[in-house]
């Protein structure tokens, strides 16, 4: 069965959040990412394309810009703040700190319910969405490319579409390596600790010279920690002061995994590469996940 896939290509996006997790800064959170799609969704709500549903979605980021600021020969890096205007008193207003990043990335949104949709007006309808309504991760869209359409349902009608993702790198979960660790007896934040440590090792001859040895990392790839979703840490209920009084709402938590950067022409279909929203309401998860990490 062919999967009709819109290709939203070379985004350039200004002043995105940049918290990739709890704990770091860089590429935004797929949370971010996921919920500029599902706003995009909701757009289609009183138009022609009401039917149409955004199931699943994947980004390829060309480049990002963080802004930080490090000293030279130093090894701290500093959030770059923006300029706010003075007060009254002619003083600079307190702020809080918060990391941003100008990136350029190109989105592949999976629609269902497609039928025999009119193309051009529809993909003419995204890109005035985009251009006019549309914020990822916080930033304002400087430009896109018009959108296009594929019909995909082998890996010979899914290359065309990869090789328009390069150059970049796709942003893959790999909670496995965190369960592999865990079933060592590994506490959690120490298997993702361990995951980004680099060991160096010095030998001192007895001429008095110094080597230092870098040991590679215990996983080989681009290993980051990423944000996937959120566990519920209260009931469901009824908040006071609420701006939807139709929908319940409750306190949660943000969960923390480890996620892979793969350049596009390694996946071999549509499925290796595509994320969706996963709900477990026995457990209280809300997640952004791949469909192969669903068994794990």
């Amino acid at each position: 069965m062919a999967q009709h896939l819109l290709l939203i290509p070379r985004v350039k996006i200004h002043n995105a959040n940049a918290l990739s997790s709890s704990y770091t800064i860089g590429f935004p959170a797929m949370t971010a990412w996921m919920g500029a799609v599902h706003f995009l969704e909701r757009q289609l709500a009183n138009t022609d394309f009401s039917d149409i549903r955004f199931s699943a979605m994947a980004v390829s980021c060309h480049s990002i810009d963080l802004q930080t600021y490090k000293e030279s020969g130093g090894y701290v890096n500093s959030i770059i703040g923006t300029g706010n205007p003075l007060d009254k008193s002619g003083n600079r207003p307190s702020f809080i700190e918060e990391a941003r990043c100008h990136l350029e990335a190109s989105l592949v949104i999976e629609c269902e319910n497609f039928g025999f949709t009119d193309r051009e007006e529809f993909t003419a309808l995204i890109d005035q969405l985009v251009k006019g309504k549309w914020k990822l991760a916080g930033g304002d869209i400087l430009s896109a490319r018009a959108s296009l359409l594929f019909e995909v349902h082998s890996k010979e009608t899914f290359i065309p579409l990869r090789n328009r993702l390069m150059p970049g790198h796709c942003l893959v979960e790999r909670r496995d390596l965190m369960i592999e660790a865990m079933k060592e007896g590994k506490d959690a934040l120490d298997a993702l600790l361990e995951s980004q440590l680099l060991h160096s090792e010095c030998e001192k001859t007895e001429e008095g010279i110094v080597t230092w040895h870098k040991q590679k990392r215990k996983q080989p790839g681009w290993i980051v920690p990423i944000s996937t979703g959120y566990q519920g840490l209260s009931d469901l209920g009824v908040a006071q002061h609420q701006r939807d009084q139709s929908t319940p709402h409750r306190f949660a938590e943000n969960i923390v995994t480890l996620g892979e950067f793969k350049m596009p022409f390694r996946f071999q279909s549509w499925d290796e590469m595509r994320w969706e929203y996963h709900t477990d309401l026995q457990k209280d998860l809300y997640l952004c996940q791949q469909a192969s990490a669903q068994n794990n």
